[in-house]
């Protein structure tokens, strides 16, 4: 009787081993297979090369150049409001899109000159290039995506000191690619929402035109917490006001990330409607 049970025990033993094994092996298997997928998003540095080029050979053939800017934006606001807000809004946007990718952000642009500093220049942390050199990086970041199978190259630009360099670099590529069936796009739907539309919907929220602002005011801000408030220094926003001396053009105080969605909703719908009407073309 000893023995039998003794064998018994070391019988069930071996089996809860067994299985205590087997389950493991389930875990392991199951979290190879799920690093063994290919990456779900539409982010291009996410993606190994032999996923971007299976994307493209299954239509994926947009892809947004998100430009944002490293720039001051008053004692409240962190210096890559822009790079952020460009980075999350273009994910949002390609979604929509459908079939979209989107490119890294584009952090160094225009700001003003060096010596001596002029516009945002003037503060601390912010970076500026010149405007040919913003726009032979934009130019051969175009050339690159055509190289690699793209055929709709969208420019969304965050800040309004270059747009005007977009609609020139989209302007130079597409006369040298008309025969092809490739096109630069400068997106202005994304940018213009945020002085219109936006503007409008704040307005009938109660904000003024002083408190909305052009720079880090209630317009500016609440955009920003909507899309990442850690890059907002809430507790500054409860003493005075901000002045221009201090890089503000109106008032963040009224700022909210309820009325910063309103924002965010905009410039994203508004930005979808615009892409896929431009890659409908015939």
């Amino acid at each position: 009787m000893l023995t039998c049970g003794w064998r018994a025990g070391l019988t069930i033993g071996a089996m809860r081993i067994s299985l205590r094994f087997f389950f493991l092996g389930l875990l392991v298997a199951a979290g190879l297979h799920a690093q063994a997928q290919p990456s779900a998003s539409v982010y291009l540095e996410d993606l190994t090369w032999t996923e971007l080029r299976d994307q493209v050979k299954a239509g994926s053939t947009t892809i947004i150049v998100p430009i944002g800017g490293t720039e001051q934006s008053g004692p409240a606001m962190a210096l890559g409001k822009h790079n952020v807000r460009a980075h999350v809004l273009a994910a949002k946007i390609a979604a929509g899109v459908g079939h979209t990718l989107v490119a890294p952000v584009i952090a160094y642009v225009p700001e003003g000159a060096v010596n001596p500093p002029t516009a945002h220049m003037k503060f601390p942390g912010t970076i500026t290039i010149p405007d040919a050199a913003f726009e032979t990086t934009l130019e051969y970041a175009a050339r690159s995506f055509r190289q690699h199978g793209f055929k709709d190259i969208v420019l969304i630009g965050d800040h309004g000191g270059y747009q005007k360099n977009m609609a020139h670099v989209a302007a130079k590529l597409n006369k040298e690619w008309a025969a092809t069936p490739v096109r630069v796009h400068g997106l202005d739907a994304y940018y213009e929402v945020v002085d219109h539309e936006y503007a409008q919907a704040l307005k009938k929220r109660g904000l003024t035109d002083a408190q909305i602002g052009t720079h880090a005011g209630a317009s500016d801000t609440s955009l920003m917490l909507a899309v990442d408030a850690n890059l907002v220094r809430s507790d500054r926003l409860r003493g005075e006001a901000f002045t221009v001396a201090e890089g503000v053009h109106g008032d963040p105080r009224a700022a909210s990330a309820e009325a910063g969605q309103l924002g965010v909703d905009l410039i994203v719908g508004h930005s979808i409607e615009a892409i896929k009407r431009l890659i409908a073309r015939p």
